[in-house]
């Protein structure tokens, strides 16, 4: 059962078994999220990238630690997010969306 709140410490990682409105199965085989891990990377890298950016850009003299904190910090909370939203993001790449599904069954 997938929880509406990732920062839920008890129940982080939980996926649905199955879709309410078409029955797909959403496990299809254990260790199916693992690739998830690749698209977490990249939105770590995205946060990354984004906040240097930000303080490069828009302030000036800002140090390498104050830039490495702000980088840290910011991970840091953003991780359940990030870590449900890589499982979301990997899940349609192989998922399609039905849209008509309720109607036909």
């Amino acid at each position: 059962m997938m929880v509406a709140n990732p920062y839920r410490l008890s129940t982080i990682g939980d996926v649905k078994d199955t879709c309410e409105v078409c029955s797909l199965d959403l496990n299809p085989e254990p260790g199916f999220y693992f690739g998830a891990m690749y698209v977490s990377y990249a939105l770590g890298v995205a946060v990354f990238v984004t906040i240097w950016a930000s303080c490069n850009w828009f302030f000036d003299n800002v140090g390498v630690w104050t830039q490495i904190s702000l980088v840290l910090i910011a991970l840091i909370g953003l991780g359940p997010y990030l870590y449900a939203l890589s499982k979301v993001i990997w899940a349609n790449f192989f998922f399609s969306y039905k849209q008509n599904a309720a109607a036909r069954r």
